[in-house]
């Protein structure tokens, strides 16, 4: 009761308190865990000490980014801090395997109109993606904890997991995948992205907002709450907020971007997973990373 109270006192006194013009900014870390993929390098009789470095600097490009969340009461861009990539970190194959780690294009988000506009680009080709904001069932919790000094509430929901966000993709076991011999014929009936392993259809999301900054809203796609979400555990990735800004005085535009082929996310989804077949039946044959191109083998 205690804590209720003071959940409804931290709201109020919030939305008396802010300007009906006022713009934030928050920075999100992201960092996904690459343990699965770790274990399987490591099986890889085939890879040098030095390709697995290589692979490590690589992954820690695409697993840990950090981005930018502008702001207002009705809207907001969330979009990955620009950096200088490291000399050979980054061709063309490697920069679309990171736009599928979560980052790459603007994503423009309006609670009051509850849809969503991302626009990507895949294999030189823009794409606008549009949708309605997915609603989430939040299981409220008195649980509190501080970041960054706002006090915090705990809420967790279900989501259905993006079949083109590959964060939280699960490799298979070894001994899974030689619990039945495939013949040539099978495979070339069966030839997905996917048999190396698989997206989840739901994840489960751990979201911590503040009733002190009384916006719905979030990183990426995360809203519906009675305050900012400053920390999201979804899956195998962990946003967490390392710095707050409010009411800043060098506004950003918030608009939505318009340049690309409009797309659903379902549609999107179909184009990725596709793709990302394409690429391994190229790849099927080599047993090592080379140099040039999307020469990455995600199985191993």
């Amino acid at each position: 009761m205690k804590n209720t109270i003071t959940t409804l006192a931290l709201i109020i006194t919030a939305f008396t308190s802010f300007a009906q013009d006022f713009q934030g900014m928050a920075v999100y870390e992201s960092k996904t865990s690459t343990a699965d993929f770790k274990a399987r390098m490591e099986g890889n009789k085939d890879m040098t000490p030095e390709m697995r470095k290589m692979m490590e600097e690589r992954m820690k490009t695409m697993f840990e980014k950090t981005f930018i969340l502008n702001f207002d009461k009705n809207a907001s861009i969330y979009k990955e801090e620009e950096k200088l990539d490291a000399p050979g970190t980054q061709n063309g194959g490697m920069r679309m395997m990171g736009s599928f780690m979560g980052g790459g294009g603007t994503h423009y988000k309006n609670i009051k109109e509850k849809k969503f506009i991302i626009d990507k680009e895949m294999m030189g080709k823009e794409f606008l993606i549009q949708d309605s904001l997915p609603k989430l069932d939040w299981k409220m919790s008195q649980e509190t904890k501080e970041i960054g000094g706002y006090m915090c509430f705990k809420a967790t929901a279900m989501q259905k997991a993006s079949q083109s966000d590959f964060r939280n993709f699960k490799m298979k076991k070894e001994e899974d995948k030689d619990k039945k011999e495939v013949t040539s014929t099978e495979k070339s009936k069966t030839t997905s992205f996917m048999a190396e392993g698989e997206i989840p259809k739901e994840i489960e999301v751990v979201a911590w907002y503040t009733p002190e900054i009384p916006v719905s809203t979030g990183p990426e796609n995360y809203q519906g709450l009675p305050g900012l979400i400053l920390e999201v555990s979804a899956g195998k990735t962990i946003l967490l907020c390392s710095k707050i800004a409010m009411n800043i005085k060098d506004k950003k535009e918030i608009i939505a971007p318009t340049k690309g082929k409009v797309v659903t996310q379902k549609e999107y989804d179909e184009i990725v997973t596709k793709k990302m077949q394409e690429f391994r039946e190229m790849n099927q044959n080599q047993n090592r990373v080379g140099n040039g191109g999307m020469q990455m083998r995600i199985g191993g």
